[in-house]
């Protein structure tokens, strides 16, 4: 811009006929510092000069031109300043400038005429436009007053005065101030209910995780949910743990696919009904199974994948089904990484499609993880290559469950701002040693059937019980209950059987297995019958008792008794 005439071209006018001459410039006397304010002045009708000064009628596109800059500068709602010279002299203030900020002395340099200037930060930017001669804008930046502006900062030349050569240039800034309050109190006000909506969206979707863990007795777990991104839509991730009884533990973990209300609605949904369905102690691809059923009713355009897992401390192995989800990793006692299986099945809700289990090793001493694609999937990159990264990362991540929850985020580069939801389910099969691995003792007995199975039971289940020196009352009860169900399964099951007796620092486990899948229910028995009271008295006198059919066929019944702590 260049204010040597101080003079206006607006777009859309035309200039002068050429062989119109253009009138002089007068100048008035300048005091040390400032500004001349020059006025480009147009002939009158008769062709006699309007007298320096005077107010000009614009009538039609050819006065726009001699229109003065300093007279449209000074009628303009928007704060304009002028400033000039390395030290920025203050040349002009116009009245907006100084009904907002006060009267600003002329001549006098910006540091210390305009605090204003240095109370935003503009001072620095001043000097920028100088050096640079190139504009720059700050947006909303908010006054001493409350009020908020959108500066404008432009070179401009100035003259300076001269001799009979010409006229002497120099460096200026033209600071235009547009006052935008009120966009800057609705922008304040959007982001504040953007972040109230984000604060209720996030309280929805943990509201719909669990609380609190459950801890078995076999297991340490421990588990980490951060939403991804900004806004207020929620996800669908979700974990859960369920204990089922007789020292064994489901654990789950699923990813509704989209975000929003609906997702979460869709999850929370799942995550009940897989509870629902564990109680039932069905094999995981059972469960899946009917998961799949319930995600097309629920809606048939959402999809989800999904892990289900249990976790048997008999049997040293954390057996699996996958619905399309990511495999699980296990680091065993020695620090290798074992990679469970490829999904076992297509996500929950494609329907059409038989699920299958799997197995992976979980002895004492091992970890494994379970997650969501928010973990490890990322656009720049094959997710193979995330799953790839969390398997180093989990090879030198020890410590607790939260700790290696904890380092596991940190390896995988999760941030506050990460982009998608994240979900990590983290369980450790402690090896145990010392007077510690005293509390966690088994003891099996395999019975062939006949007459003599139920005292063979009996005295194996006292003599069991006595050495690990319960009091008499839990002693008695152990070998009440060990007698029923054995008796249980000789009447309505097929050999072959066993006798299992499970202690933990919690509870003492009785449990006997069949070849008979037919499972038993507890029933009122007459008072003439002679049988059918066996599963009641079990029921009656220990804390909890349930039934399951065992993968090679079969069925096992167990009750377990708290132990006083």
């Amino acid at each position: 811009m260049n204010f040597t005439r101080w003079s206006a071209r607006l777009p859309g006018t035309q200039r002068r006929a050429a062989a119109r001459t253009e009138q002089a410039v007068s100048t008035a006397p300048r005091g040390d510092g400032s500004v001349p304010a020059a006025r480009a002045e147009r002939p009158a009708a008769a062709g006699e000069p309007l007298p320096p000064g005077a107010a000009v009628g614009v009538t039609g596109p050819d006065g726009i031109d001699e229109l003065p800059v300093r007279e449209v500068l000074d009628r303009i709602p928007a704060l304009v300043a002028l400033v000039h010279g390395t030290d920025h002299r203050i040349a002009y203030v116009n009245d907006a400038y100084a009904a907002a900020f006060g009267p600003r002395p002329v001549g006098e340099p910006a540091r210390v005429a305009l605090p204003e200037l240095t109370e935003l930060g503009l001072l620095s930017l001043l000097d920028q436009v100088l050096r640079s001669s190139k504009p720059r804008t700050v947006k909303s930046r908010k006054a001493a007053s409350g009020r908020s502006y959108t500066f404008t900062c432009t070179p401009v030349t100035l003259p300076l005065g001269g001799s009979a050569a010409g006229p002497e240039e120099g460096g200026g800034v033209l600071v235009f101030a547009a006052d935008v309050t009120d966009h800057a109190e609705a922008a304040e006000r959007l982001r504040t209910s953007e972040r109230a909506q984000r604060e209720t969206a996030v309280t929805l979707q943990k509201s719909l995780l669990p609380q609190e863990l459950e801890q078995p007795d076999d297991l340490r777990i421990a588990a980490t949910y951060q939403p991804g991104g900004t806004e207020a839509a929620v996800g669908g991730d979700w974990y859960d743990v369920i204990t089922l009884g007789g020292g064994r533990t489901a654990l789950v973990i699923g990813d509704v696919m989209g975000r929003g209300v609906r997702a979460a609605a869709v999850m929370g949904q799942l995550r009940t009904a897989v509870r629902a369905y564990a109680r039932l102690d069905l094999p995981p691809h059972e469960v899946l199974q009917l998961l799949d059923g319930l995600a097309t009713e629920i809606d048939p355009s959402q999809i989800a994948t999904c892990v289900y897992a249990v976790h048997d401390p008999n049997e040293g192995s954390l057996v699996y089904a996958s619905a399309g989800h990511l495999p699980i990793l296990v680091r065993d006692e020695h620090g290798t990484i074992h990679r469970a299986e490829e999904p076992t099945g297509p996500p929950l809700g494609t329907g059409g499609w038989l699920h299958t289990s799997g197995s992976v090793p979980l002895g004492p001493g091992s970890t494994a993880v379970l997650y969501t694609d928010g973990l490890v999937e990322r656009r720049s990159e094959d997710i193979d290559e995330g799953v790839a990264s969390l398997e180093r990362a989990l090879a030198g991540a020890t410590g607790t469950p939260q700790v290696v929850c904890d380092r596991l985020i940190r390896a995988l580069g999760v941030t506050a701002d990460h982009d998608d939801d994240v979900a990590v389910l983290v369980l450790q099969h402690p090896a145990r040693a010392g007077g510690d691995a005293e509390l966690f003792r088994n003891a099996a007995l395999e019975l062939l059937g006949g007459v003599e199975a139920a005292p063979r039971a009996r005295a194996f289940a006292t003599g069991v019980l006595a050495s690990w020196r319960f009091s008499p009352e839990l002693h008695d009860l152990g070998v009440l209950a060990a007698s029923e169900l054995v008796a249980n399964s000789l009447q309505h099951g097929t050999p072959p059987m066993r006798l299992r007796l499970r202690r933990t620092d919690r509870r003492l486990i009785i449990e006997v297995t069949d070849g008979d899948d037919h499972l038993p229910r507890r029933r009122r028995a007459e008072p003439a019958d002679e049988a059918g009271r066996g599963i009641a008295i079990v029921a009656t006198i220990a804390s909890n008792w349930g039934s399951r059919r065992t993968p090679g066929g079969g069925k096992a019944v167990w009750c377990e008794f708290a132990l006083p702590k």
